[in-house]
């Protein structure tokens, strides 16, 4: 317990010391290659931001009140 407790502690500071700048390239790093298609390189936050195919958008309108439900031809008994 005495040596849990301590690294139970390191790993808290640790995770509690992140920070939020800009990513910048080292100095000894090249960016990526330009991607096909485009003219200019993207920067840090554009490549951080994921395309609509990753994140769609919602485009469902939940139901905000009860509703009867429409017949599915689809919602058939099990075979049997």
């Amino acid at each position: 317990m005495r040596t849990f407790l301590p690294g139970i502690v390191g790993a808290l500071a640790l995770a509690g010391c992140g920070n939020r700048a800009e990513l910048k390239l080292a100095p000894d790093q090249t960016p990526p290659p330009i991607p096909y298609g485009r003219e200019v390189q993207p920067g840090a936050d554009d490549l951080l931001k994921p395309p609509a195919q990753a994140a769609p958008a919602r485009n469902v309108e939940p139901r905000r009140r009860s509703q009867d439900r429409e017949d599915d031809p689809f919602d058939l008994p099990p075979e049997g």
